[in-house]
């Protein structure tokens, strides 16, 4: 067995779990049972070698993270539309029905999934990234330091995020979202540690992780303040342009970096993943024993974890 890195999400009330050839959905349903909803996936990084190259990698990482991040979170709400237990007519009809309507709900699905993709990635930019470049911009008027501007650009973007962070994390759902996120954490930190997969030595470890997306995000914050210090312009449109232009630099810049962080332990790493760590405080909280199953069988459904913690302690990994 290869060495491998797990990656995964939270989704409503389950986890996906991110392995080699195929990713895991796993969602604790209303009547309290798990299923486990398995889909074969090969990565273009996989399909097509040029895209496998440093920093491109990167951009192509983190398109396939939204798409399949998206459409778990889709395909986990689908388990609560409608909680209710239909009778036995309505329950005729829907059988009948279902046959017919898949493969149009299954189009229908993949045009709404990209669509709202794509909206979400105009708000993500126009308020991250523009917004900040937008109000920095009047500075100008104040000071002819590029330097300041750009750093004030910077922390402006922190805040906002940061703040969004803190508003969302008081909603009741989302809470239990990151209840999940540490499940999926804590999980991944025992596979990593060589420890079998138990709900007892799964919830001994941390909920903290170097690679998670939270960490990927705010790192992208700190490297876009040091590209931007290369962008001397005053002019608004050029500003803003820039900012749009350089988001595959920044973000291939930033999984490089979460890449390296994921794969050592050591001083400088740790120094700079620590404000990363930091932030998972706010995206995720202590999961229950049932969140931790829910994250276990995300991982049985991607990896045989018995023979890969094997690996782990006997350091038996393919070279």
């Amino acid at each position: 067995m290869k060495r491998v890195n797990i990656g995964g999400q939270a989704v409503l009330e389950g986890v996906m779990m991110k392995g080699p050839k195929s990713y895991a959905l796993a969602v604790r349903k209303p009547d309290k049972e798990i299923e486990v909803k398995v889909t074969e996936y090969k990565s273009l990084g996989e399909r097509h070698k040029g895209l496998n190259i440093p920093i491109v990698r990167g951009v192509v990482n983190f398109i396939e993270s939204l798409y399949i991040g998206m459409k778990t979170l889709m395909d986990s709400s689908e388990y609560f539309e409608d909680e209710e237990t239909p009778d036995k007519e309505d329950s005729k009809k829907k059988k009948s029905s279902d046959a017919k309507g898949k493969e149009d709900k299954k189009e229908s699905n993949t045009g709404y999934l990209i669509g709202t993709l794509l909206v979400s990635l105009v708000i993500a930019i126009g308020v991250f990234m523009l917004l900040p470049a937008f109000l920095a911009n009047f500075l100008y008027k104040l000071t002819s330091s590029n330097f300041l501007v750009n750093l004030a650009e910077g922390v402006l973007r922190l805040l906002i995020f940061l703040g969004y962070v803190a508003l969302i994390a008081q909603m009741e759902d989302i809470k239990r979202t990151f209840m999940y996120h540490g499940a999926e954490h804590k999980t991944i930190n025992c596979l990593e540690a060589g420890k079998d997969l138990t709900v007892e030595n799964v919830r001994k470890h941390t909920r903290f992780h170097k690679r998670c997306g939270t960490s990927f995000v705010f790192i992208v914050m700190i490297i876009s303040i040091i590209v931007f210090m290369f962008v001397v312009t005053d002019t608004m449109w050029i500003r803003l342009l820039s900012r749009i232009l350089l988001i595959p630099v920044i973000a291939g810049l930033s999984y490089e970096f979460i890449r390296y962080a994921g794969r050592h332990n050591n001083v400088c790493s740790n120094i700079l993943s620590a404000p990363g760590l930091f932030v998972q405080r706010l995206t995720t909280k202590e999961p229950d024993d049932d969140m931790i199953e829910v994250a276990i069988k995300s991982v049985e459904g991607v990896i045989d974890w018995h023979e890969y913690v094997e690996c782990v302690r006997n350091d038996s990994f393919e070279k």
